[in-house]
């Protein structure tokens, strides 16, 4: 008997001390790991997150196509033209009128090419340098 005494013992007063959790403490526990913030109101917190997203400067022709445009670009997938390739992107700015033509398809979209390349937030100034870049032209 005096045997189960003691892990009884031990029990209760683990029971007793998880219980004793203060309401500081269960509440961080539940708080919410994220928030939904609406353009153009104040979002307590996500300064940083804006300005790590590239909000407040415009975005260089080399980070555009490394981060939206050389998946596909880079390796000519699904027929799309290849960095570089002066050939290629001549031909195609013949055809649609320029680089204000390839412009206009970029921005709308092309083929399996989503509106703007996947880069939702660059401006038309911002994929014209990039498009310049890519292209030579």
């Amino acid at each position: 008997m005096k045997m189960l005494a003691a892990p009884a013992t031990v029990l209760a007063l683990w029971a007793a001390s998880a219980q004793a959790a203060p309401n500081d403490e269960i509440a961080k526990r539940l708080e919410p790991v994220g928030q939904v913030c609406v353009q153009g109101k104040e979002c307590k917190g996500m300064e940083v997150a804006a300005t790590a997203g590239g909000a407040g400067g415009a975005k260089e022709p080399a980070d555009v196509i490394a981060k939206h445009c050389n998946a596909c670009h880079g390796t000519g997938l699904l027929g799309a033209p290849k960095v570089g390739d002066a050939a290629a992107w001549g031909e195609r700015a013949k055809k649609e009128g320029g680089v204000d033509g390839l412009l206009a398809k970029a921005i709308s979209g092309i083929n399996a090419m989503p509106p703007k390349g996947t880069c939702a937030d660059c401006s038309n100034d911002e994929l014209k340098g990039a498009i310049k870049k890519m292209s030579g032209l």
